[in-house]
C-alpha cells in the first residue's frame, strides 16, 4: 500500500483513537455509574478482554502480512502490542487499587492462593519488557536479542488466556475463543517458520 508520511500519520492517528475508545467508554460508564453491581468486577473484566484483544490482532498482524504479501500490516504492530499494555496495565491497577486498596497484607494472603492471579501477574510480567524495548532506539540498541525479547509475546498470548480459563466459573465461551484464535495465530507461525526453513534449505 503505497501512500504519503501525511496519509500514514493519518491513518495512524485514526487507528490510535479508535483504540482509544474502550477506555473512554468505560470512563464514560463509571462516570455515568452504568458499570452494574459490582463497578470493580465489570472493570476488571473489560480491561482484561481489552488486554487479551489488542495482544491477538497484534499476532495477527504477521500472518495478514505474509499471507497477502503486504509490508503495511507491520505499521500498527508497535501500537497494537503498547495498546495491549496499557490495558494490562489498568488491568493491574484496578486490581491492585481498587480491589486490595494497595494492602500488601491482602496481596500476600489472597495471590499464593490464587493460580490465576499468579498466571496473570507473570503474564503482565512478560509484556514489561515489550513495551520497554518497543522502540526503534532499542530495536537498533539490543540487535538479534530484540527479536527474541519480543518472542516472548507469544508466551503472554498463551498464559494470558489461561488466566482467563482460570479467572471465569461459569461461561467459558469468550476464553475459549481466544483460546482458539491464539492457537491458529501459533500454527500459523509455526506453518511460516516451516516455509522458511525449507526455503533456506532449498537455496543453499
Amino acid at each position: 500500500m503505497r501512500l504519503s508520511k501525511k496519509s500514514w500519520a493519518v491513518i495512524k492517528t485514526i487507528v490510535f483513537l479508535l483504540s482509544l475508545l474502550p477506555f473512554l467508554f468505560l470512563v464514560n460508564d463509571a462516570l455515568q455509574n452504568q458499570l452494574g453491581a459490582n463497578p470493580i468486577e465489570t472493570l476488571h473484566f473489560r480491561l482484561g478482554d481489552w488486554a487479551i484483544r489488542f495482544l491477538c490482532i497484534g499476532l495477527v498482524l504477521t500472518p495478514i502480512k505474509k499471507l497477502f504479501k503486504q509490508s503495511w500490516p507491520t505499521r500498527f504492530r508497535r501500537m497494537m502490542g503498547l495498546f495491549a499494555f496499557f490495558y494490562a496495565s489498568l488491568h493491574f491497577l484496578v486490581y491492585s487499587i481498587l480491589d486490595l486498596e494497595l494492602s500488601w497484607r491482602l496481596f500476600i494472603d489472597e495471590v499464593p492462593n490464587s493460580p490465576y492471579i499468579l498466571i496473570g501477574l507473570f503474564t503482565y510480567a512478560l509484556l514489561i519488557p515489550l513495551a520497554l524495548t518497543s522502540t526503534k532506539g532499542m530495536q537498533k540498541r539490543l540487535g538479534k536479542w530484540w527479536i527474541q525479547i519480543h518472542r516472548l509475546v507469544y508466551l503472554a498470548a498463551v498464559t494470558a488466556v489461561v488466566h482467563y480459563l482460570w479467572l471465569v466459573k461459569a461461561d467459558y465461551n469468550e476464553p475459549l475463543l481466544y483460546a482458539a484464535i491464539v492457537f491458529i495465530l501459533l500454527l500459523l507461525r509455526v506453518r511460516f517458520k516451516g516455509q522458511l526453513y525449507r526455503y533456506q534449505r532449498t537455496s543453499n
